[in-house]
């Protein structure tokens, strides 16, 4: 092991070193720590949360024109520095480049959005709602506002936050994933330049220690987390018994519905994508497809083996390959352990990519953390690669006879974060959007992730709180409404008492 840097934090537009332990960084294609994070301790996090706070009057009262400005300028910057960015985000997830890329892409969609923040708080304005009575509402901003990310995307989901946040007039405490730390910072870096003024933006490193603070903290407003369904349960709990306004996005097990009718060979392709792509690490891949008749089952794994067969697996810097590493060591025997109990469970294993063998540049068998794509059939309700989020390049085959009994495996699902339908049926997919438990959905689109000016959510244990994330429900968590009802009565109006409720009559 060797070490080349040692990443710190971001507070009030400084870089800090503070905290006197640290985690190492590791290149998942190579195994080897090339870099240390420190892990703040609680007085860091305490001083970020200051920062945020002393920045935030002048900040709340900068026109919404002006903070809309700064988001254009740093959609600029995010676009002239999108190399450097991801080659940061390949370098510490292991997500292949071309990934990488287009998971800013959709983080710069919504710094964009965020940009209409003018137009996204105009409030409403009604005149003489009673005589000489203007009554009108606003959308104000919280304060102290703070995110907690997840390792699988340390670009987008951290900009799907605070761009909006600030913009609504809020300052910002970020808690990027310690395994991946470096592209928060580096963007915290061209927000600065973009002309965000120091304190509005600040990115703490840490663990467990730095989370409870963000939690416990009573100059923190609100908090927007991503991540495990425990984890979720954990912030959202925490967060609200401490005053907070929480919004904890938590974990999936995503259903892909084949029916007879549908086009093979586009379902496959897109499945390909769904359950493979970044090595499986996203929380709207699909892990699972619920094919209707073996007949379509036969057909869908014919055409998975197949396409599978043509997979190059390999470091994330090679433009030629389809899937990198996984994450860590520790989440490789985890996703490995999964494929294990899945043979134990009696599923039947029909691509085993425990075998996978990558070289290195010298010919080598590489030490990073490569699992090749996995295919079960005959997955049943009840085995644990069916209950649980795998989280890895692991695609399992469940047979149902039809389309209800396919519909009532994914309504019974404790999560419900995003499901599709593969068919030609209109009235089916019309049957299937209105009546499945599920917060997103897709009809013949595998991954139906909402574009920034729509929202992001799942239903039941996939998420805690009220709104979804980004989009127009981002506005509202980051504000909170004020309704203001005024008369100027004229100077000689002496007035009356009113001893009734007012109203309009």
């Amino acid at each position: 092991m060797f070490m080349t840097s040692v990443i710190g934090h971001f507070i009030h537009g400084e870089h800090v070193s503070r905290g006197e332990r640290t985690a190492a960084v590791f290149n998942p294609a190579t195994g080897l720590a090339e870099k240390k994070v420190r892990l703040a301790d609680k007085a860091t996090v305490e001083e970020a949360i200051a920062s945020a706070e002393k920045a935030y009057p002048a900040w709340r009262n900068t026109p919404p024109l002006k903070r809309a400005r700064v988001m254009s300028r740093l959609k600029q910057l995010l676009e002239e520095n999108a190399d450097t960015i991801c080659a940061m985000i390949t370098a510490e997830h292991g997500k292949v480049l071309n990934d990488a890329l287009g998971e800013l892409q959709r983080g710069i969609e919504n710094v964009e959005y965020a940009s209409y923040a003018p137009e996204l708080l105009k409030g409403e304005h009604s005149k003489n709602v009673g005589p000489a009575i203007d009554s009108w509402s606003e959308f104000q901003p919280l304060g102290v506002t703070a995110g907690i990310t997840p390792f699988n995307f340390p670009a987008m989901v951290p900009l799907w936050m605070w761009p909006m946040a600030v913009a609504c007039g809020n300052t910002f405490v970020l808690k990027p994933s310690e395994r991946d730390p470096s592209a928060s910072i580096f963007i915290a870096e061209l927000a600065l330049q973009a002309g965000l003024p120091p304190g509005v933006l600040n990115v703490v490193n840490g663990d467990k220690e730095s989370v409870d603070t963000l939690l416990a903290d009573p100059r923190v407003q609100a908090v927007s987390f991503v991540g495990s369904t425990p984890i979720a349960q954990y912030v959202y709990a925490t967060g609200t018994a401490h005053g907070k306004r929480v919004q904890a996005l938590g974990g999936a097990k995503n259903h892909a519905v084949v029916m007879p009718d549908a086009d093979i060979n586009n379902a496959v392709n897109a499945l390909m994508g769904a359950a493979y792509g970044s090595c499986g690490e996203r929380c709207m891949a699909v892990p699972l497809v619920v094919a209707i008749g073996d007949a379509t089952a036969e057909a869908v794994i014919a055409g998975l083996k197949a396409e599978i067969a043509k997979m190059k697996v390999g470091p994330g810097t090679d433009t030629g390959n389809d899937m990198g590493p996984l994450v860590t060591r520790e989440h490789f025997e985890k996703v490995k352990g999964y494929v294990d109990i899945g043979v134990a469970e009696g599923a039947t294993l029909l691509v085993d990519g425990r075998t996978l063998d990558v070289r290195d540049a010298n010919g080598e068998r590489s030490n990073g953390y490569f699992l090749g794509p996995c295919l079960f059939d005959n997955v049943k309700p009840g085995m644990r690669i069916y209950q649980e989020e795998i989280f890895g390049p692991v695609l399992g085959v469940v047979r149902v006879a039809s389309l209800e009994e396919a519909m009532n495996l994914i309504n019974a699902h404790e999560y419900g974060n995003g499901t599709c339908i593969f068919t030609r049926d209109g009235e089916a997919a019309r049957h299937f959007c209105d009546n499945i438990l599920v917060g997103m959905v897709g009809v013949n689109v595998p991954l139906p992730v909402p574009v920034a000016y729509h929202s992001f959510g799942g239903w039941k244990r996939s998420l805690f709180g009220d709104l979804h994330a980004y989009g127009p429900d981002a506005v509202r968590f980051y504000t909170r409404r004020k309704t203001i009802t005024q008369r100027w009565p004229a100077s000689n109006d002496p007035g009356r008492a009113m001893f009734s409720f007012p109203s309009s009559r």
